[in-house]
């Protein structure tokens, strides 16, 4: 196994490799349907649809109502990953309580042909991103060695804090499977918010199976990447969102635990 330096060679490689692409979207733009806070607060549903989403970008993740799986979307496609650790095609008229969604518009590229660690892929990242008041999406096509997810099972109400309802959590061990990984790097002034730092989610090549990310090798592949200079957030109107304590005390450390 490799050590986590990746040494200047991997940055003049992506550099000799930067995509540069113009798309017709112009600015980059995250649309952020409600806060991280407030889904940590028990704020499971939301009235934002999966085609209301994708008006937003074609690119992204986050939740479902009633925290009914996990979501991950790219190519304007966007599947559910449930708790039983299968997956399968979102419909349209789902409901989002939390998503965060992009027009992707990578800027830099990787080619991974050798192991990399989830520490390694992320050095490579921070070594690149020119500042770390920026969000970056990303996304890893390739074969992965080894890939720990976990989904929240569905709840119902009266809602517990989500705290308590990631104690649920199946986590499943993904192993030799090719697949696609996307996520985000989100500021650290962004704390409840978003989620501070990497936030990622995975799906097989066969899209039958994922979930929420913990770690991952891979062995080859492509990373693409690029950073967002804007952010939209869409406000719930319900009284769950008006009634929710956005800043509780240990905001930062109840995220990093229900996020892993």
């Amino acid at each position: 196994m490799e050590t986590a330096s990746c040494g200047c060679s991997c940055i003049s490689d992506i550099t000799r490799a930067a995509l540069r692409l113009e798309k017709k979207q112009g600015e980059n733009v995250i649309y952020q349907a409600s806060l991280m806070s407030a889904l940590l607060s028990g704020v499971y549903e939301g009235d934002t649809t999966i085609r209301e989403l994708l008006e937003h970008g074609d690119f992204g993740l986050g939740t479902f109502n009633h925290l009914d799986g996990e979501m991950i979307a790219f190519n304007s496609d966007v599947f559910q990953l449930r708790s039983d650790g299968s997956a399968r095609s979102a419909h349209p008229d789902q409901k989002t309580p939390f998503a965060v969604m992009t027009f992707f518009n990578p800027t830099h590229e990787y080619t991974i042909d050798r192991p990399h660690t989830r520490q390694q892929i992320h050095q490579i990242i921070d070594e690149t991103v020119a500042s770390k008041n920026l969000f970056c999406a990303l996304r890893i096509d390739g074969h992965f060695e080894k890939v720990d997810t976990r989904t929240v099972p569905e709840q119902h109400r009266p809602y517990k804090p989500m705290m308590q309802a990631v104690e649920e959590q199946p986590v499943f061990h993904i192993q030799r499977q090719d697949g696609v990984l996307i996520g985000f790097l989100t500021p650290e002034y962004m704390q409840g918010i978003n989620v501070a730092g990497y936030h990622e989610h995975f799906i097989n090549q066969q899209r039958s199976s994922g979930g929420h990310v913990l770690d991952y090798q891979v062995s080859e592949g492509k990373l693409t990447f690029g950073t967002i200079e804007k952010l939209l957030i869409d406000f719930p109107g319900d009284n769950d969102f008006r009634n929710a304590d956005l800043n509780p005390d240990d905001l930062s450390a109840a995220i990093q635990s229900v996020e892993g």
